[in-house]
């Protein structure tokens, strides 16, 4: 009470939203520790995927005599590349999240899923970027006229985010999990660029491959993200239903999985 004596006791500081902090404080170390450290990192970012696309394209113009699609090689091999590499990097990312941040997450405010959200964001966000920037590049020095359908390409964009979330948030508590998950994981996957449709077209394929190839997810976005660019392209084969599935069914799992078993995963 004022005039007793006593000092009152102050309010505790309350801070609202205090998961966007965290995880915009977690994409603020990612940025500084992956981009900030190296020359140039945020050129690099879009060096790197431009170099595979003209060596591929490049290779494969010395092989046929026109793309499957359009007359661009450089623009059928960046229409596969780039929504390939949307999926692989970030899926990869978010599977590390635990490991790379386990020593914040000691703090009781923060969690692992603020981990995997923010490398999950910031990895999305520099390839959107780095997306737009090499397919205007290449659109503007080809004079490629084109007629782009929109709701295809922030499809494709969405449904690939939303997968590489769900097997990233699996792979995570697989990865922590089983020490040899991550060798057997990198052995299935090695072909994925190949067998995603990135460097030919699923339509080209024999029906025996066409039968086989149809269960992988990233079929279905690459096919939408070139459906997006090429105006005379139906794909009839794309399931967006199956790639939710695909992406859902995983995400649920390693969700409750982590949720039940972080504790031991951190303490190991």
């Amino acid at each position: 009470m004022p005039g007793d004596g006593t000092t009152p006791e102050r309010a505790p500081i309350t801070r609202s939203f205090p998961a966007l902090r965290t995880i915009a404080a977690l994409v603020l170390r990612e940025m500084t520790t992956r981009f900030g450290r190296k020359p140039g990192g945020y050129i690099w970012a879009v060096l790197q995927p431009l170099g595979q696309i003209l060596l591929l394209a490049a290779a494969f113009a010395l092989l046929q005599r026109t793309p499957s699609l359009g007359t661009s090689f450089i623009l059928f091999k960046a229409t596969g590349m780039l929504p390939f590499g949307m999926f692989r990097q970030p899926a990869n990312m978010v599977g590390k999240s635990l490991s790379y941040s386990r020593q914040l997450l000691v703090y009781p405010g923060v969690t692992w899923l603020d981990a995997a959200f923010a490398r999950l964001f910031l990895n999305t966000l520099v390839l959107i970027v780095v997306m737009v920037l090499i397919l205007s590049g290449i659109i503007l020095y080809e004079g490629l006229s084109l007629i782009l359908d929109w709701g295809m390409i922030l499809g494709s964009i969405a449904l690939t985010i939303l997968l590489a979330m769900g097997i990233g948030v699996f792979n995570m508590f697989m990865g922590e999990r089983f020490d040899v998950y991550d060798n057997i994981w990198g052995i299935l996957t090695s072909p994925l660029m190949i067998v995603s449709g990135v460097l030919f077209l699923y339509d080209d394929l024999p029906g025996f491959a066409q039968d086989i190839l149809w269960y992988n997810p990233l079929v279905h976005t690459v096919g939408m993200m070139r459906a997006g660019f090429y105006s005379v392209y139906e794909p009839q084969y794309i399931s967006v239903t199956f790639v939710l599935l695909c992406s859902l069914i995983p995400m649920v799992m390693g969700l409750m999985l982590m949720r039940r078993h972080h504790r031991m995963l951190l303490s190991r």
